[in-house]
């Protein structure tokens, strides 16, 4: 039997060539599909891993120019940005953080050059003259006695040992105690500021670190909670203040530790302590957060999306490193405003661009009865006070004297519905 040799169509691909160009076609897609998918996993993994992980090492990108000695002392010259030029007071960390100086207001800005020169008020540790790069912080002062106040060191016991913490007792209204609660990479130091107002009241305050804060022990999984986890800590603060006589509580924090004072209130046995919280560029609703936060480092909308996922769900604990997953709606605030029962005085920049204003304004907008808001500007993240101290300490020695005025709550209700 003779094969059939009959010529084909021109260009006309047979059936199996076809099929192969069809899978090769499926394999090509599916392989870019998989580039694709597998690119925005890892970056929407590296998001939330970095949200939730303490830095391993300090920021090291503000350029030390020159120590230069001046009548009145010395001045330094710096790179010039947003940070480095801003009014205010600040502290400038150098050589990875073993040298503390406190700095004074700008005193010149130089366009051509691209520096600013700032005064030296006082180097609390390192050799300023040989260092060459650091990194400002609203921090300011270095331990209370740079405040000329009479402290103790303590330690609170939490999970996976005991956390420093600094006690300036008070005197006119002792009983009255205020917790500090430091935001996400920093520590207890960020609470110094508000001593003078303590001072003025006569309250006693704590100065608390808390885990994964490099100062407290580490976590299990050394990660972050945003407030989820840490706030144990926090009540642990509230006992040891109980045990030493604090009849009333007021909780104080900045950034992350406005979401975890919050926390505190919503889930502490010992809310009914709380007389007021006072947050200074507060974390209300980690959603907004994290959204901002990833179109500012021009992350996609649907890989920032995933990242909140991956925090949130089992599924994303072998990319996150956490524990357990982060129930990111018991951390809004703004859904959450009719269940908050405590007296909260948010006081909150304008320029903010690390944490938002908006959703403090949401919250004192749904709960006018118990949210009131003090407007800043100019100033950076939680950097209310060094941009206006005195503003910021008139608007929370005013706060906290009518808290303090006000008839003092028994033994009822928790002060959370």
């Amino acid at each position: 039997m003779k094969a059939n040799l009959s010529p084909k169509p021109p260009h006309a691909p047979s059936a199996g060539k076809g099929l192969s160009w069809a899978l090769l076609g499926v394999g090509v897609g599916a392989a870019a599909g998989s580039i694709f998918a597998g690119s925005v996993s890892a970056l929407a993994a590296y998001f939330a891993r970095r949200i939730v992980t303490p830095d391993a090492e300090p920021d090291q990108s503000l350029e030390i120019l020159a120590l230069v000695p001046t009548a009145e002392g010395q001045d330094v010259i710096l790179s010039a940005d947003k940070e480095s030029t801003a009014p205010g007071r600040y502290s400038l960390f150098f050589s990875a953080d073993t040298g503390h100086a406190r700095l004074g207001e700008p005193k010149g800005y130089r366009l051509g050059d691209g520096t600013v020169t700032r005064a030296v008020e006082k180097i609390y540790f390192g050799d300023l003259s040989a260092a060459v790069r650091g990194r400002l912080s609203g921090i300011v002062y270095d331990s209370p006695a740079d405040l000329g106040a009479t402290y103790q060191d303590v330690e609170i016991p939490i999970l996976g040992g005991m956390a420093p913490a600094w006690y300036v007792p008070g005197d006119t209204q002792a009983d009255t105690w205020a917790i500090c609660v430091h935001g996400r990479g920093a520590n207890r130091k960020e609470g110094l500021r508000a001593l003078p107002v303590f001072a003025r009241l006569g309250i006693s305050a704590l100065l608390v670190s808390y885990r994964n804060d490099g100062v407290a022990p580490a976590a299990v999984d050394g990660r972050y909670g945003l407030g989820a986890t840490e706030w144990p800590d926090i009540e642990a603060a509230i006992d040891h203040a109980v045990a030493n006589g604090a009849k009333e509580i007021l909780l104080f924090g900045w950034s992350m530790g406005g979401a975890i004072a919050l926390q505190v209130a919503d889930k502490s046995r010992q809310a009914r302590k709380i007389g007021a919280l006072v947050l200074d560029g507060p974390v209300i609703n980690w959603i907004d957060v994290l959204s901002h936060q990833a179109k500012r480092n021009r992350i996609p909308e649907a890989v920032g999306d995933f990242g909140q996922w991956l925090l949130g769900n089992k599924a994303g604990r072998w990319m996150t490193g956490l524990a357990a997953p982060l129930d990111l709606k018991i951390l809004n605030w703004v859904e959450r405003h009719d269940q908050l029962r405590v007296p909260t005085l948010i006081l909150h920049s304008e320029d903010d661009d690390f944490v938002p204003i908006g959703p403090s304004e949401q919250l004192a907008a749904l709960n006018p009865q118990m949210v009131g808001l003090r407007r800043f500007s100019r100033a950076g993240h939680t950097r209310e006070w060094n941009v206006d101290p005195q503003r910021w300490e008139a608007e929370v020695t005013a706060f906290v004297q009518g808290v303090l005025e006000a008839p003092r709550p028994g033994d009822g209700a928790s002060g959370l519905a």
